[in-house]
């Protein structure tokens, strides 16, 4: 299932993760589900992931293993009768 994680693909955070905020150093806590956006693919067992507010800056950047990440799918999945 991890697997069918992709770049650009939205994700959340299933469990709390600590972090330091991006551009400050500040410690932070991503809590689950958190939701952050795959910047780049570590041998598909981890995956960068940016996390941003609302406004788009970005507050954490972090490696996150693929079993602390869900996808987030926008549409369902047409199959057969």
């Amino acid at each position: 299932m991890n697997s069918a994680i992709q770049m650009h693909d939205v994700v959340a955070l299933l469990d709390d993760i600590p972090a330091k905020h991006f551009e400050t150093g500040q410690p932070l806590l991503l809590r689950r589900g958190q939701i952050g956006t795959v910047v780049m693919i570590y041998d598909g067992t981890a995956f960068e992931v940016e996390f941003a507010g609302r406004d788009g800056r970005a507050y954490a950047l972090l490696p996150v293993p693929a079993g602390k990440l869900i996808v987030l799918r926008e549409s369902p999945v047409v199959v057969a009768a």
